[in-house]
């Protein structure tokens, strides 16, 4: 083995990445520096040469293996980026999803109530506060359940955390519940071409809290409340209640109603 043979290992590991500079970011290194190691004029330290071994998934002998072993020795079993499926999400993918979103969410900000049938006490409105906000250019968004089985009992509060997304005029907000790590949560809203956001409304998808843990799809209302609010205050209106209650309002009762005409062979939304 010769540091050439290191150097045209090195460039074929980095060709299973979309650029020398992504994997230079990723090891946290100087760019030349690694062209370096790339020509074959040096050798990596051993802590450095442990570093690469580590990222790229291959032992430090392979790294060392002539170029013509080395190339069929990688082509014939799979690499740590292959394998390594979240990180690849994560990086690739949901930067993807990221850039088609752009600012579209940027008017959606703020404090919402959602309202929707519940899932765990069918028959019963749950109205919970939900959170949008921008971080680093993503939009992330917190979703806080209040119940209390009875009035005496002390309130139970369950948090969903998420990330949103717009694509096709269309709002996909997707959470999990991060007390028990039970359960994923899909929402699907319909955009508000309005000057100003009221209400959206779309689909639920989730999983009841009861111990059958049935899947089950619902229509939901997001109403929002403002940018800043009282948080403690909007919480304490936030829980189970019944569908004659007379703090809720009519219309919104009629929007996330889960009944299906005779016509319909989907659950579908409503405007």
């Amino acid at each position: 083995m010769n540091n050439e043979d290191l150097g045209r290992n090195l460039r074929l590991l980095c060709s299973y990445y979309k650029s020398v500079a992504e994997v230079c970011r990723r090891l946290n290194i100087n760019r030349p520096q690694f062209n370096r190691y790339l020509s074959g004029r040096y050798k990596p330290s051993a802590n450095t040469m442990r570093r690469f071994c580590e990222f790229f998934g291959v032992e430090e002998h392979e790294m060392l293996l002539p170029h013509s072993q080395f190339k069929l020795m990688v082509q014939v079993r799979p690499s740590k980026k292959a394998d390594d499926v979240g990180e690849v999400l994560e990086v690739e993918h949901l930067a993807h999803l990221k850039e088609l979103s752009g600012d579209h969410l940027d008017r959606y900000l703020g404090y919402y109530f959602e309202y929707y049938i519940s899932m765990a006490c069918p028959g019963k409105l749950l109205r919970t506060l939900v959170c949008l906000e921008k971080r680093g250019g993503q939009v992330y968004f917190q979703r806080t359940e209040r119940l209390a089985e009875f009035e005496s009992e002390k309130a139970y509060h369950g948090i969903y955390k998420g990330v949103a997304h717009f694509l096709s005029d269309r709002i996909f907000l997707s959470d999990y519940e991060t007390l028990t790590d039970h359960e994923i949560t899909q929402t699907i809203l319909f955009p508000s071409f309005k000057n100003r956001v009221s209400r959206l409304t779309g689909l639920k998808l989730g999983v009841s809290g009861t111990g059958e843990r049935m899947p089950c799809c619902a229509r939901v209302l997001y109403e929002h409340i403002g940018m800043r609010v009282n948080i403690r205050k909007a919480l304490a209106l936030c829980g189970l209640y019944e569908l004659d209650s007379p703090e809720i309002d009519q219309t919104i009762l009629n929007s996330v109603s889960n009944g299906m005409k005779e016509n319909e062979w989907h659950f579908r939304a409503r405007f």
